[in-house]
C-alpha cells in the first residue's frame, strides 16, 4: 500500500539517490530533482505529500522554494537539509513555513522517523477534515428531513439557539427525531469541535447513575478501586445530552440543579468540587411542566432546563415530510441489505401516509427496512406492506365473482381520502403524495364522491354501488 508522495530536492546525486532508495524502502513513493525551479514545476503537475529540500541549491535557494511551497501549495510538507546547521538559518527556516530541519550529513533512520510523523500528521489532519464534512452534510440545518411548517418552525428555533450557550429542553413523542435535533443544534454550535456526551437517565440503574454522571474517587464505596471520570467532566467544553431527563430521581435532580446553576461537580468520596464548562440539552418524552406541578419534577430545575423550550412535532402532524422520510429511509435500507434495484412505486406513498405512526419516524424507518428485508421482487407491492399500512378488511369491499378479489376502486377511493385527511385537504400536496397531477385528482374526488364530513360516500355518486347494481 502506497504510504505517501516525497520529492526530493538535492543537487548531489549520490545523496539524492541514497535518499530515494531509503525512502522507497520505508515503502513511500517518490520523485527527485536537483533544483528549485524543476521542483515547482513538478508539484504543478504532479502533486506530492512532502517535499525534502536542500537549503544550498543552484540558482533560486532552498529557502525561497520554501516560502513559494508554502505559498502556492500550503498543504505540503517540508522538510529543509543543510550541511551547516546554524541556529538562525533552523530559525528563519521554521519561520517560513519548514514542518522540521536536518543537518548533514543525513542519518537514515532520523530521516525516516521525521517523514513518519509528518505524513501520520497530514493523515489526521485529513481524517478531520473528512470528519467535519461528513458531520456537515449530516448534521447541518438544511439536511434535516422535511419541509413541514411545523418542522421549519423546530429547525428555525434551533438554528437561532445553536450559537449560543443557552440550555435546551427538547420535548416530543418517542421516536420524532428529539436525539437527532440535539446533535445538530451541538454540531452548530461553537462548542463543535468539543465532545457531545450523550447519558440516558432512564437507561443507567438508579445505583450507577450518579457515578456515571458525576464520577467517584478511589475508595469512595465498595469496588470503587481507582478514580473515575464522570460524564459531565468527560463534556468539559463541549455539550451535555441527557435524554430521557424525566426519568432523572429527585435527589440527582438537585445535583443536576447545581451543575447548571454553578458549572461545578463533586465527585462521590469527592472533597473538593470541581468546575467545568459545559453546555446542556436536555430530552423528554414527557411532559415536565405538568411532572413540575404535581411534584415528581423539581419546579426549579424545570425552568433552569427549559431556558429554551422545543417541541418536536409528532410524524402524524407533519404527513407532508413522509414521502421524503420514505425516500430517504427506503434508499438507505436497500442500500443497507443490498438491494439496490429494488423500486417502490409512488402509489403507495398514500398508504404511508394514512397510517397514524404512534412510533413516529423511528417506527417508519424500522418499517421502511422490514419491507426491504421481506420483498422477494425487484418492485415493492401492496402484499409487502405489512397489515398496519392496509386499509381494514372491512373497507376492501369484494369483487362480484370472486372469492377474495379487493375493489380496486374501493381501495383506490380509500387512499385518496386518506391522503386529502392526513395533508388537509391540500389538494396539491396530496395529489403529489399520490403520485397522480392535481387535474387528475380531482377528477376522482368527483368521481367517489369524496366529501370532506367525516369521507362520507355521496349516494348519489357511489361507484362500488352503482358497479354493483349492474352486474345484478
Amino acid at each position: 500500500m502506497q504510504r505517501g508522495r516525497i520529492l526530493v530536492v538535492e543537487d548531489d546525486d549520490t545523496l539524492c539517490r541514497l535518499t530515494q532508495v531509503h525512502l522507497r524502502k520505508c515503502g513511500y513513493t517518490t520523485a527527485a530533482t536537483a533544483t528549485a525551479a524543476e521542483a515547482l514545476r513538478t508539484l504543478d503537475n504532479d502533486p506530492q505529500d512532502l517535499v525534502i529540500s536542500d537549503l544550498h541549491l543552484p540558482g533560486m535557494s532552498g529557502l525561497e522554494l520554501l516560502k513559494t511551497i508554502k505559498a502556492k501549495h500550503p498543504e505540503i510538507e517540508v522538510v529543509m537539509l543543510t550541511a551547516f546547521a546554524t541556529v538562525p538559518t533552523a530559525v528563519e527556516a521554521m519561520k517560513s513555513g519548514a514542518s522540521d530541519y536536518l543537518s548533514k550529513p543525513i542519518h537514515l533512520y532520523e530521516l525516516s522517523a521525521v517523514v513518519d510523523r509528518l505524513l501520520e500528521r497530514t493523515r489526521l489532519v485529513e481524517e478531520v477534515q473528512l470528519l467535519r464534512h461528513s458531520i456537515d452534510e449530516k448534521y447541518g440545518f438544511q439536511n434535516v428531513i422535511g419541509r413541514s411548517k411545523s418542522l421549519l418552525y423546530v429547525l428555525e428555533q434551533a438554528a437561532r439557539v445553536a450559537p449560543t450557550d443557552a440550555t435546551v429542553l427538547i420535548q416530543g413523542e418517542t421516536g420524532t427525531g428529539k436525539e437527532v435535533l440535539a446533535k445538530t443544534i451541538h454540531f452548530n454550535s461553537p462548542r463543535r469541535e468539543r465532545p457531545l456526551v450523550t447519558i440516558n437517565c432512564a437507561a443507567i440503574p438508579r445505583d450507577l447513575l450518579e457515578s456515571e454522571l458525576f464520577g467517584h474517587v478511589r475508595g469512595s464505596f465498595t469496588g470503587a478501586i481507582a478514580h473515575k471520570m464522570g460524564k459531565v467532566e468527560r463534556a468539559n467544553g463541549g455539550t451535555l445530552f441527557l435524554d430521557e431527563i424525566g426519568e432523572l430521581a429527585l435527589d440527582l435532580q438537585v445535583r443536576l440543579l447545581r451543575l447548571i446553576q454553578e458549572r461545578e461537580i463533586e465527585k462521590i468520596g469527592g472533597t473538593a468540587p470541581t468546575k467545568v464548562d459545559i453546555r446542556v440539552i436536555a430530552a423528554t418524552n414527557r411532559d415536565l411542566g405538568a411532572l413540575a406541578a404535581n411534584g415528581t419534577f423539581r419546579e426549579d430545575l424545570y425552568y433552569r432546563l427549559a431556558v429554551v423550550p422545543i417541541a418536536m412535532p409528532p410524524l402524524r402532524n407533519r404527513a407532508e415530510d413522509i414521502p421524503n422520510f420514505v425516500d430517504y429511509f427506503f434508499e438507505v435500507s436497500r442500500q443497507k441489505h443490498g438491494k439496490p434495484k429494488l423500486t417502490l412505486p409512488s402509489s403507495l406513498i398514500a398508504y404511508f401516509i394514512a397510517y397514524r405512526w404512534p412510533g413516529n419516524v423511528r417506527e417508519l424507518e424500522n418499517t421502511i427496512e422490514r419491507i426491504v428485508v421481506l420483498s422477494n421482487g425487484s418492485r415493492v407491492t401492496i402484499d409487502d406492506l405489512p397489515e398496519t399500512l392496509q386499509p381494514p378488511r372491512q373497507t376492501r369491499p369484494k369483487t362480484v365473482g370472486c372469492e377474495e378479489g379487493v375493489s380496486l376502486q374501493a381501495v383506490e377511493r380509500e387512499l385518496i381520502f386518506q391522503a386529502l385527511r392526513q395533508l388537509q385537504w391540500n389538494q396539491s400536496r396530496a395529489a403529489k403524495s399520490l403520485g397522480i397531477t392535481r387535474k387528475t385528482l380531482m377528477y376522482r374526488i368527483a368521481k367517489y364522491g369524496i366529501k370532506r364530513e367525516e369521507g362520507i360516500l355521496d349516494p348519489s355518486k357511489d361507484v362500488l354501488s352503482s358497479a354493483a347494481a349492474g352486474h345484478h
